[in-house]
């Protein structure tokens, strides 16, 4: 892990985020791509009026820089090389291309989470980020003093397309020494029994070499709420999940399970693009 990319918003959330993102860039010598995304409104006009808002574009410039040396002179990022970056645009597909430029390898940003009516219409910045990244994904909701994860649940369906995600997610566990918990979610729609869904997560592990992992099935009433409450049964560090990515109207009517998490999970979620 070499480059971290930080969106920030200047909010109490996106500050959890950098300060998370400041412990794995100095525990692994990392440099951190702190990204403000605004909306200027000379991009909503006509290109033959630009000259006039110059100024106005200039303002909001300055600004998110001032905000930036603010941020940057934090105790908490002292001796860690952090890159400004200000983009004029607030499309998320600006954080994907912005990974690409910079051959970032994980994005650390903080949620404010959406519910209800909202989270159906709009849904909630990291939300939007895990749907449209090819990179690992990292969400952080809460402050947190020191960063170390021991336990780490994966989540999965255990089916051959997310075999690339899970030697991912072994790579991040290797990274922080963690156990990785494999986790299938049983529910009355979707039944399987125990020792069929342990046999089908050791077909899948089959071939890996990685071993500090344990096998569990947790019987639950959705798979979102069996992974919130497996996790919390053994105080996990960190959970992570695939996610397909799905937008538009498939995204409306069939939300995946990773988003609804990055919403409503507590604890850090980490996201691996299938």
């Amino acid at each position: 892990m070499n480059k971290i990319l930080v969106p920030t918003d200047f909010s109490e959330q996106a500050e959890n985020a950098l300060k998370i993102a400041a412990m794995l860039a100095r525990k692994y010598d990392a440099e951190i791509y702190l990204l403000h995304m605004m909306e200027i409104p000379m991009q909503h006009i006509d290109p033959g009026a630009v000259q006039s808002d110059i100024p106005e574009a200039l303002f909001f410039m300055k600004l998110a820089h001032k905000k930036f040396e603010d941020l940057i002179a934090s105790d908490y990022l002292e001796g860690v090389t952090v890159h400004e970056t200000v983009k004029a645009d607030i499309t998320f597909n600006e954080i994907k291309d912005t990974c690409k430029e910079f051959e970032i390898d994980l994005i650390v940003m903080g949620s404010h989470g959406a519910s209800g009516i909202k989270e159906m219409f709009i849904g909630s910045n990291a939300e939007k980020v895990v749907r449209s990244s090819d990179v690992p994904v990292m969400v952080i909701k809460n402050h947190h003093s020191s960063f170390i994860i021991r336990d780490f649940v994966f989540a999965s369906d255990f089916k051959n397309d997310n075999r690339e995600t899970y030697k991912q997610a072994i790579k991040f566990a290797e990274l922080f020494n963690a156990k990785i918990h494999l986790l299938l979610v049983n529910t009355a729609n979707n039944f399987i029994t125990t020792y069929d869904a342990r046999r089908r997560i050791s077909d899948f592990i089959s071939g890996q070499s990685f071993e500090k992992y344990t096998i569990n099935v947790h019987n639950d009433t959705s798979v979102e709420q069996g992974i919130l409450n497996f996790s919390k049964e053994i105080d996990a560090d960190l959970i992570g999940i695939s996610t397909h990515g799905r937008q538009g109207i498939a995204h409306f009517f069939n939300s995946s399970i990773s988003e609804d998490l990055v919403n409503h999970a507590n604890r850090p979620v980490i996201t691996f693009k299938i």
